[in-house]
């Protein structure tokens, strides 16, 4: 069966996911974790914890290097950078070489909220492995090298 409900009036049909696609059952396994572990305590959400982690692992980084980063437009990052500005997590600083352009850095805040989210992430991923038996749980051990892989893939693109 093939799906021809496409928007802006295409006709180009999409074959039906399956049950047993890989594909399909890791991106509704992935969705469904994400909304079970987010957001944080202090109301960051994922695209604001996203990008700031982005800025402290990177350092210093454009807005424009951000969204193409972050594979986000450039006005939603325009928004996302001034709400962690607004929230003092990061700072801008003028590009020397450029006084129409600044860097986003983060500020000591923005550090410790990147720890602090990161920490209750892991906190809510482990409450949901403890959850598996044993041989599920070796099972998502065995692939983390390979997810990590894939997710380092999706970067580089």
């Amino acid at each position: 069966m093939t799906r021809t409900d496409q928007p802006s009036g295409t006709s180009t049909a999409l074959p039906e996911p399956t049950e047993n696609d890989l594909a399909t059952r890791f991106a509704v396994a992935i969705g469904r974790i994400n909304r079970r572990i987010r957001p944080t305590h202090d109301g960051i959400s994922h695209g604001l914890v996203s990008a700031l982690g982005s800025i402290v692992r990177v350092g210093e980084i454009r807005p424009g290097d951000l969204a193409r980063l972050e594979s986000v437009a450039a006005p939603t990052m325009t928004r996302l950078v001034a709400d962690l500005e607004a929230r003092g997590l990061v700072t801008r600083r003028p590009d020397p070489n450029d006084g129409r352009s600044f860097f986003v850095v983060a500020t000591p805040a923005g550090v410790d909220a990147i720890r602090r989210a990161r920490f209750e992430r892991a906190e809510r991923v482990a409450a949901l492995l403890e959850t598996l038996p044993p041989e599920q749980l070796a099972a998502v051990k065995a692939a983390i090298d390979g997810l990590e892989a894939a997710s380092q893939a999706a970067i580089s693109r």
